[in-house]
């Protein structure tokens, strides 16, 4: 029990530091191309891994399985496919679209759980799923309509991959240790990253490369990503899921946006709105609900 709440304590983190960030990650964008950064990003956390594993002599001490490689791969391409899908959906919609839509993982992990594992979701864990659902889309839109677009399909494609990353982590994490499963599916990521950029991104000449790469908003972007929201954060959901469920994992993850609202919110001038209030209320709402203990009432003894 006491892990439990542990995990929950460290994905609550994991949710508050995307959320917050999600700011200097923008900026960082806007001068070295997305796929790029995202190669940067998850091979420096890959190497930050290898290099913890090599000094504390850690790396004999695992069981580098066939399947560890082949489950880490797995998780990779779903991840990769999250984040690439994510960004050509930006180029046709919008980042509110984007936000929204994203956060439709948290429906369909359920979903993904029963196809995967044939694991049936409380009925509370439902309640909870749908409420930081509705609680997504009044802080999205603010009460507004949706107008959708081509790139939402795509976003809602990254949706399900995220979905498929969250489930299929819930699978395998018992299985394996965690540092070499994160590390695997974040080279994974990294490289196919990587390889996606040279094919659809340019960067330009290496001196020009240099130059995007040392912009002081790309160095702090790298800063709190390669360890912070990359390495830590997988690392923290992977072992966490140890102790909790894939559909409670995307519960907490629904709290992202409420977190990127109040970094918009004290840094950056912008203002909530009253449904967006009661957005961040339903979301954190649902949380709690996951958790509520619902036993029917015991039956009165007869009297004597």
């Amino acid at each position: 029990m006491k892990r439990t709440w542990i995990a929950y304590i460290c994905l609550l983190f994991v949710a508050c530091v995307w959320g917050s960030t999600f700011i200097i990650v923008q900026k960082a964008v806007q001068t070295l191309p997305p796929l790029a950064f995202n190669a940067f990003r998850f091979l420096g956390a890959t190497l930050l891994f290898a290099v913890v594993m090599g000094l504390t002599r850690r790396h004999s001490k695992y069981n580098w399985t066939g399947n560890l490689w082949k489950h880490g791969i797995v998780l990779g391409i779903w991840l990769f496919g999250a984040y690439a899908l994510q960004t050509i959906g930006l180029l046709h919609t919008t980042t509110t679209n984007t936000g929204f839509i994203t956060g439709i993982s948290v429906v369909l992990v359920p979903f993904a759980m029963l196809w995967l594992m044939r694991q049936r979701m409380s009925w509370t864990t439902w309640v909870a799923a749908v409420m930081a659902f509705i609680g997504l889309y009044f802080l999205t839109f603010n009460g507004g309509a949706l107008s959708l677009n081509k790139g939402d399909v795509l976003v809602f494609l990254c949706a399900i991959c995220f979905a498929m990353q969250i489930a299929l982590t819930g699978k395998y994490s018992p299985q394996y240790d965690t540092l070499p499963l994160v590390t695997i599916q974040l080279g994974t990521v990294g490289v196919l990253s990587f390889v996606s950029s040279l094919l659809t991104e340019s960067a330009g000449t290496p001196s020009e490369l240099w130059t995007s790469i040392t912009n002081p908003d790309v160095l702090l972007a790298l800063a709190v990503s390669v360890g912070l929201s990359t390495a830590f954060a997988f690392w923290a959901q992977t072992w966490s899921q140890r102790y909790t469920s894939a559909s409670r994992v995307a519960i907490i993850y629904a709290t992202e946006p409420v977190f990127a609202a109040i970094t918009g919110l004290t840094f950056a001038g912008e203002e909530l709105g009253i449904w967006a209030v009661v957005g961040c209320a339903l979301i954190f709402g649902g949380m709690i609900f996951a958790e509520m203990k619902w036993t029917p009432k015991a039956q009165q003894s007869h009297m004597s």
